[in-house]
């Protein structure tokens, strides 16, 4: 009965977020009126509640433990506080953001409480806390004068966080990851991707002739580099991919980045003859199942849980992804990918692209470079994260260690994330505030000319 119960239900969340997920493309069309975009966004708040109540009963009934109900409230607790905390305090918030914010985070927390309990207990605090502590950045960022002017502050900061990790980080999987302060364990690379972006969008901004190219990409290496000795390649292919797109985009110049590029390749060759995790790594990538016993049991366990999990899974708590080592952090979609199958994990991913081109259309409409920048930057550094993740687990590239944005296990990963998505919707209302004194509706009425005169006043400002 159990059983059938679950792989009934699984049909139901695939139907679930399947919709969620065409609704989100959907609220991207300007042509959309607000009435109905907010019936949407109401529709979709359902739809988070149900796949949530869904996932967590099909774990109660297939665990048979009262406690998993402390989970479901804990990740109810969790949607309540960002869709009315953050609605109380910015009221012009992007609700697409938010609903997406609240989505990943309780897919994660189904499957976390599926997959180790005590993990998701600390997975819900630490996100609650994360929301709370991070409420008043989007104020920050659009209040604060002269977050342009401190380029080399953020340089600075970068620098000595990194290097910090590089002298005195505990190793793990063969990198350094991450440093020990006051009894807590902190990725700080994970905080730097986000002043790293400021600082390269400082640079920039104000100039982009060949000094401040060659002094900017200068620093940039030498974060690059600092990672490269922690042999946290991960990260370093991160903060390199972010600087080429933002450094291509400032410049309009393809032979930077052609140069990057070649640059990033030799890169490569060197870290594998350099590296032996690397290679191990490598071995793995190329083919898992000739090295299952050592090095590539990791990715072929990924690979039989995707591949058993077919279209439409398992359902939840009838796959065996605890057989893969560090699935509730690095190989967490390819737990999703086995119990609620490939279309489900497709619809995970085509989400994340939503989230990414909501970053994209509010770049795009901020007129000052700074902001523009760290918008692009910010943007960048999300999707490639999730392609280095996805891809990873999917052995489309070989693993490089890096969790799933909101999904996956981590303190430091959280609080990044909620990070960088409050800067997002700091970014937003100052966008907002730009256009302050016309509404939306009057600026689309008005004609080319005026739009265009409108928009230089506001670049001068």
């Amino acid at each position: 009965m159990v059983t059938a119960f679950i792989q009934i239900s699984k049909y139901l969340v695939i139907i679930l977020f399947a919709v969620y997920t065409s609704q989100s493309f959907s609220s991207l069309s300007s042509k959309k009126p607000d009435s109905e975009r907010k019936a949407l966004f109401a529709s979709q708040r359902v739809e988070i509640f149900l796949i949530t109540l869904v996932g967590f009963l099909d774990i109660l009934l297939e665990q048979q433990q009262a406690a998993i109900l402390v989970y479901f409230l804990l990740a109810m607790a969790l949607f309540i506080c960002i869709q009315s905390v953050y609605s109380m305090f910015y009221h012009n918030a992007p609700r697409i953001l938010l609903n997406h914010m609240c989505m990943f985070l309780c897919i994660g927390m189904v499957m976390l409480t599926r997959l180790d309990q005590d993990l998701a207990r600390k997975q819900a605090i630490i996100a609650i806390v994360s929301a709370l502590a991070t409420l008043l950045i989007p104020v920050i960022i659009k209040k604060a004068n002269g977050l342009d002017k401190l380029g080399w502050v953020y340089a600075g900061i970068g620098i000595v966080s990194l290097g910090a990790v590089a002298v005195l980080g505990s190793v793990s999987y063969g990198a350094k990851l991450s440093l020990s302060i006051g009894g807590f364990s902190l990725q700080l690379s994970e905080f730097v991707k986000i002043i790293f972006v400021f600082f390269v969008a400082s640079m920039f901004s104000r100039a982009t002739d060949r000094k401040t190219i060659l002094l900017t990409t200068v620093v940039a290496m030498l974060h690059v580099l600092i990672l490269v000795a922690s042999t946290d390649l991960g990260a370093a292919l991160l903060f390199f991919m972010v600087y080429l797109v933002m450094l291509y985009v400032s410049t309009r110049k393809a032979r930077y980045l052609l140069g990057g590029l070649l640059l990033g390749a030799v890169g490569s060759v060197a870290a594998y003859f350099l590296f032996y995790h690397v290679r191990v790594r490598v071995q793995a990538w190329k083919d898992p199942f000739s090295v299952i016993e050592t090095g590539g049991y990791q990715l072929s366990q990924s690979l039989f849980a995707i591949g058993s999990g077919g279209w439409f899974g398992t359902g939840i708590g009838l796959g065996r992804p605890d057989l893969i080592p560090v699935v509730e952090q690095d190989f967490i979609f390819s737990a999703i990918s086995e119990e609620l199958g490939a279309i489900f994990a497709i619809c995970l991913v085509l989400v994340c692209l939503c989230c990414f081109f909501i970053i994209l259309n509010i770049a795009m409409q901020i007129h000052r470079p700074f902001y523009k920048l760290v918008a692009l930057g910010l943007g960048t550094d999300y999707i490639f994260q999730v392609f280095l993740t996805v891809g990873g687990v999917t052995k489309f590239i070989p693993s490089t260690g890096v969790t799933l944005p909101f999904v996956s296990y981590g303190g430091s990963s959280v609080l990044s994330t909620f990070i960088l998505f409050n800067i997002i919707l700091g970014l937003y209302l100052f966008r907002e505030s730009e256009y302050g004194h016309l509404s939306k509706e009057k600026f689309q009425k008005a004609g080319p000319a005026s739009q265009r005169g409108l928009r230089r006043s506001v670049s001068r400002k």
